[in-house]
């Protein structure tokens, strides 16, 4: 499949040395971007700011922003079967910016938010025939979440995971995630490496169901 993947955080400018951003390390989509490129898979990986490389034989587009992460998806979307979307996109910006860095003084600072767009979302009519799979980092009530945001973004499938667990989540090299289907089938899985879980994220995408759905989403034959 032509499969392509969102990694890491966005970075949101409050001037220019500051931001406001996520604790995502990218490690998650880039151990399934590795994973999919050695199964046969054509990947492009967009990613925002992390300190990892790139997985090679991956197309690989690099993003600071929410807007960028955004006009990417869009630019390759119709190029693929497959949309996995575990970037961690930042939720607010600063809805004003400062030219110049600004000066600590003494008192409180207000800064005034707005949201980012919200990517999924934008994209559902865009959805086709293509599968879709998003993630859902949760502190608290993992699956009611994981079940709002399976409805509202019209995904195939959401990956949960307690991003509260100190062996799960962000920054660490493990995972302990639930797999929810559109379709209500719900899969437990243990605590593994990130590499494993990219396996079985990976496993389900490659189901014949699945390739059937995507098959011709991008316009071509969809091989293994």
């Amino acid at each position: 499949m032509r499969i392509l993947i969102t990694a890491g955080p966005t970075r949101e400018a409050i001037d220019p040395v500051r931001f406001l951003s996520n604790r995502s390390s990218g490690k998650m989509g880039y151990a399934l971007a590795r994973v999919a490129v050695r199964r046969g898979h054509v990947v492009t990986l967009i990613s925002g700011p992390v300190a990892l490389r790139p997985p090679p034989k991956v197309s690989f587009v690099a993003v600071t922003t929410a807007d960028e992460m955004l006009a990417a998806v869009k630019r390759y979307l119709s190029q693929c079967d497959a949309l996995i979307m575990a970037a961690a996109v930042a939720d607010w910006r600063p809805r004003r910016v400062s030219a110049q860095k600004i000066k600590k003084a003494t008192g409180y600072r207000l800064l005034c938010l707005e949201p980012t767009p919200d990517i999924l979302k934008q994209l559902r009519s865009k959805k086709g025939r293509r599968v879709f799979i998003g993630f859902a980092a949760e502190t608290e009530r993992l699956l009611t979440g994981a079940r709002r945001k399976l409805a509202e973004k019209g995904l195939d499938l959401v990956v949960a995971n307690d991003v509260s667990r100190r062996d799960a989540g962000f920054e660490v090299d493990t995972n302990r995630v639930t797999l929810l289907e559109a379709g209500g089938g719900v899969r437990v899985l243990p605590l593994m490496t990130k590499m494993k879980v990219a396996a079985r994220i990976l496993d389900w995408l490659e189901a014949p169901a699945r390739r059937g759905c995507a098959s011709g989403a991008a316009g071509g034959r969809v091989g293994a």
